[in-house]
Formats: structure tokens, C-alpha cells, sequence
């Protein structure tokens, strides 16, 4: 299907193209976040549109947006509620990657150290004590 030809899709093809069950796209569309455009014979029929909102919903999923949060989104009443919104998923990504980066700095550490078992060796400690201590507390430096 090209964008702009006037073509529709089933629901069928419309999930096949995203590699989704066409159960999930009728999930979706009860939680409002998919209406397709017209029904013919009783069958959905969606538009390159609808392509967009699903390519919406799988990359803001994959950037943690919980499906209410999304709907949120698409419902806002303007585009000032929208970056509202988006801003507090950008500041949700930046505290999930600092975790993350902290985790694989563990990890790292525990698979390169010197010491015969990591979970002994005194830097690795002090890595898990700043991790573990309370927040806006000064840590020890890791070094």
C-alpha cells in the first residue's frame, strides 16, 4: 500500500506489517486508541493513518507509555498537554537508562575483576553501597 493512494487495509494486514496479533489491534481499538476510518461487510477497514497510530502506539510502548498514558496523549486537547505528557515519559527514560547504565557498570566490574569471587571484592561493595544509598545522600566515591 502506498501512502496517499486511497487503498485501505484489513485488520489482518494492518497487523502482519507490525508483526502484531489482530488481537491486540482490537484491544487497542476498545481502549480508544485505534478507530478505523470506515467498515465494509462488517470488516475494519484502516488507512494510512491508521498505520501512523500504530506506529505510534508500538514506539511509545517500547518507550514505556502504558497504554492509558498514550491515550492520554492522543486525546490531549492541544499540543501543549502533549509535550506535558511527553516530557514526563523523557524524564522516566532518563532515570530507567541511568539504572540501566548503573547496572551494566556492575555487571562489568563483577565480569572483569581481579578478585577470585566478585561479591568479596571491596570496589564492587562500594559500587552496590552507592547504589543502595539513600538518595541525596552523599556516597562513597567508587573510584
Amino acid at each position: 500500500m502506498k501512502s496517499g493512494d486511497g487503498r485501505s487495509m484489513t485488520i489482518g494486514e494492518l497487523a502482519g506489517r507490525f508483526g502484531l496479533r489482530t488481537h491486540v489491534l482490537r484491544h487497542w481499538e476498545a481502549m480508544g486508541l485505534l478507530s478505523p476510518a470506515r467498515r465494509a461487510n462488517g470488516r475494519r477497514l484502516y488507512t494510512e493513518d491508521d498505520v501512523t497510530r500504530v506506529a505510534m502506539i508500538v514506539r511509545g510502548k517500547a518507550a514505556g507509555f502504558g497504554l492509558e498514558r498514550l491515550r492520554d496523549m492522543f486525546e490531549a486537547p492541544g499540543p501543549e498537554r502533549r509535550r506535558e505528557l511527553l516530557r514526563a515519559q523523557h524524564a522516566e527514560l532518563e532515570r530507567r537508562i541511568r539504572e540501566i547504565e548503573e547496572s551494566k557498570r556492575l555487571i562489568e566490574h563483577a565480569l572483569d575483576c581481579p578478585a577470585e569471587d566478585f561479591l568479596r571484592c571491596p570496589r564492587f561493595r562500594r559500587l552496590l553501597a552507592d547504589l543502595s544509598a539513600p538518595k541525596g545522600l552523599p556516597t562513597a566515591q567508587s573510584g
